[in-house]
């Protein structure tokens, strides 16, 4: 359908207030992604060609958000809350220009996928003026209720206008639909709001197209794609839902997971073939793994990529803009930010490294730092290849260290060394005959008289 132009409408002025939170409701995040992200970038990758955003009041930080998925959305503010219809009309001079299609949508039901955008759009290609998502319900309460005449979709009645036989109806409104173009204005303004909340009802739609003799049709989707969020428990099973779903593309993908449920991905997490993921490894948004990586149990990633035979972990963070080279070897409480790291090189034990340059085939001893901060701004380090950085040293950006470098262990490095060099910064050693045999004599007495005196008191 890339020959039809589509506008999408997505409502995002609701505040939220069982979500109990100074944040606005479509900005909670979902896999690492705002729920109203979710919802554009679907309908963007369903075909849509613009986008048109109803937020409310002084939501600025909502705008941003949209603008930052969507550059050219058109934000509209609805200060009035009368009702779904009400807030879509907001957009009534983006609808004017003519579109195909119109989509309209909602800012907090992220895990509505593109293909079912898709159908929705398709069922107006194939002729219908109005197409609805509707769902089986398990529990149908609360739910507007899809109501049949002849085999085809008469009305949406809502829960407090149904009549005792509509509420028994279990195929229910999914809340999304979508308008043939050039009719969609003229339905939108004739909808009233007779009816019990006094509010207009974009559901009415159905009804009035019935009414002029236009086609209407359903499109149905699982219950748990229609899932809308409306506080902190709904937020974590709608989380409990996108994470299935993509540690199953992830394991069918080619990924080996020792255990899926303790693995977390984000929205954008890029996954090659032959990967390994222990338990409890957490990925943030922007983490690209080439093919025969293993991520070792407890591990966390964001905003870096990894290429191809590298080994994190156990116990590793790799932090934003990090680069890690091909069988490199990062492991147990290490941690990297904002570095990158040349093939073949190691930082096996206990390490900072940030803002750093690694070459290949460098060893980064237990212990090091990079001491890439002086209070007021951060330098960078630069490491050679080959070098051999000896245990629990220290280096003091800025600096650059050459190829072939050994660095004893327990040094402090303030300056560049060359190419070849053996290098160490440590304070002379000096030793007192006995007084260490002393002192430790007398931290026993201590110990012992006050154990005593404790035990005197019990």
């Amino acid at each position: 359908m890339t020959e039809r132009t589509c506008l999408s409408i997505v409502l995002a002025a609701g505040e939220g207030t069982r979500m109990k939170s100074a944040k606005p409701k479509v900005l909670h995040e979902v896999a690492g992604l705002s729920m109203v992200g979710h919802v554009l970038r679907a309908v963007a990758a369903a075909g849509g060609t613009a986008a048109a955003v109803i937020v409310g009041p002084d939501r600025e930080d909502v705008a941003a958000e949209v603008r930052r998925q969507v550059p050219d959305a058109t934000i509209h503010v609805q200060r009035d809350r009368l009702g779904t219809a009400h807030a879509v009309l907001h957009a009534c001079e983006v609808i004017a220009r003519g579109f195909d299609d119109v989509i309209v949508a909602f800012g907090d039901t992220p895990l509505v996928t593109p293909e079912t955008f898709a159908r929705l759009r398709a069922a107006l290609r194939d002729g219908a003026a109005v197409a609805v998502l509707g769902f089986e319900a398990a529990d149908p309460f609360g739910y507007g209720r899809l109501v049949m005449e002849g085999g085809t979709l008469a009305s949406i009645v809502e829960e407090k206008d149904a009549s005792e036989a509509e509420r028994a109806i279990t195929l229910c409104n999914g809340g999304l639909m979508a308008l043939r173009g050039d009719g969609a204005l003229a339905l939108l303004e004739r909808i009233g709001n007779a009816n019990a909340k006094g509010e207009y009802y974009l559901t009415d739609a159905v009804a009035l197209a019935r009414a002029a003799g236009l086609a209407t049709a359903i499109v149905l989707a699982p219950e748990e794609e229609v899932r809308g969020v409306n506080d902190r428990v709904q937020l974590a099973e709608v989380e409990a839902i996108a994470q299935g779903r993509l540690r199953v593309a992830a394991m069918r993908g080619g990924v080996t997971m020792a255990a899926p449920e303790t693995v977390f991905l984000a929205y954008d997490t890029v996954l090659g073939r032959d990967v390994s993921l222990e338990p409890h490894v957490v990925f943030g948004p922007g983490v690209t793994i080439a093919d025969d990586v293993t991520i070792r149990a407890y591990s966390h990633l964001a905003g870096c990529t990894v290429a191809a035979g590298a080994i994190i972990g156990p116990f590793a963070r790799i932090r934003p803009k990090s680069r890690i080279g091909e069988k490199v070897h990062i492991g147990n409480f290490v941690e990297v930010n904002r570095t990158s790291i040349a093939a073949k090189a190691e930082a096996n034990h206990l390490a900072y490294l940030g803002d750093a340059t690694i070459g290949e085939g460098t060893n980064i001893g237990a212990g090091t730092i990079t001491c890439n901060f002086d209070g007021a701004d951060k330098h960078p380090t630069v490491i050679g290849r080959d070098v051999f950085v000896g245990s629990n040293s220290t280096l003091v950006a800025p600096l650059t260290i050459g190829d072939e470098v050994l660095i004893a262990a327990g040094s402090t490095i303030t300056l560049d060394a060359k190419d070849g060099a053996l290098v160490f910064g440590r304070a002379k050693q000096a030793g007192l005959p006995g007084r260490g045999a002393e002192r430790i004599r007398l931290n026993k007495e201590r110990r012992a008289a006050r154990k005593a005196k404790e035990q005197g008191k019990g």
